[in-house]
């Protein structure tokens, strides 16, 4: 939790920034990524030491790009936190229209960018003598919300995901970590996002960081946040950690 050099995608809002403050606070040297570079430079002005490049998750050249030249001014790079998403109120009834570039763009941010992301750090990350990778997933991997169909399926598909790298990076120097939010008070979605039908209102975002950096020195797996929590359990995961261990022997 302290004397590291942190990556963070989609660091300039949300869960992202409040995480990149809150490491920031613990004498951590991070790094923020993005696509708007203003808010990038106001945040590094506000909290000056914080370090950001402009970054399109949704390119795989950009992300190369950025990880050769992050690895290249920050040697000490030894954590990276997968926080890039976007969430699309999506309607697949038949008298609907798709908008293929949507689709694109949700799967893009919410998947296949943490995977090219840890794959273009991953070489660096296994030199270090401890690492971390921290991917952000959602209670809605594990109970849905129909509203949000593909973006609680990218998130359900970064859970597998994270347990397989687990698994795999088992016998390495770097940690591999899910952080699992409820449904928090942030921009995702945009201003004009549907509530979700629960009866508790969002968490604040103080509150989610507070408790997100606390659940984090427990160093444990999996860390689900409140009501994600709960809905974490509903899934039954020890039952599927078992089987998964079967599975994979």
């Amino acid at each position: 939790m302290q004397g590291n050099t942190i990556f963070i995608t989609g660091g300039s809002s949300g869960i992202g920034r409040g995480l990149a403050e809150a490491f920031h606070q613990r004498g951590n040297q991070v790094i923020i990524s993005g696509r708007r570079e203003f808010r990038l430079k106001e945040l590094c002005h506000r909290h000056p030491g914080l370090a950001s490049y402009v970054m399109d998750v949704t390119s795989a050249e950009s992300i190369k790009d950025v990880a050769q030249r992050v690895v290249a001014d920050c040697p000490a790079l030894n954590c990276v936190i997968n926080n890039a998403g976007v969430q699309m109120h999506i309607n697949f009834s038949p008298e609907s229209a798709l908008e293929d570039e949507h689709l694109q763009m949700e799967i893009a941010t919410n998947l296949l960018a943490p995977i090219r992301v840890t794959a273009a750090f991953l070489p660096h990350l296994a030199t270090q003598p401890h690492a971390t990778l921290i991917n952000v997933s959602s209670g809605l991997a594990f109970v849905p919300v129909a509203r949000f169909p593909v973006y609680c399926a990218t998130k359900a598909a970064i859970h597998s995901w994270t347990m397989s790298l687990r698994h795999q990076l088992r016998n390495t120097k770097v940690k591999v970590i899910e952080l699992i939010p409820p449904y928090v008070a942030t921009e995702l979605g945009g201003a004009g996002k549907p509530a979700l039908n629960i009866a508790r209102p969002p968490m604040p975002l103080d509150a989610f960081v507070t408790e997100a950096m606390k659940e984090l020195e427990s160093d444990a797996d999996e860390v689900a946040i409140a009501e994600a929590k709960r809905l974490v359990a509903a899934a039954s995961p020890e039952s599927v950690k078992k089987l998964f261990s079967f599975m994979n022997g």
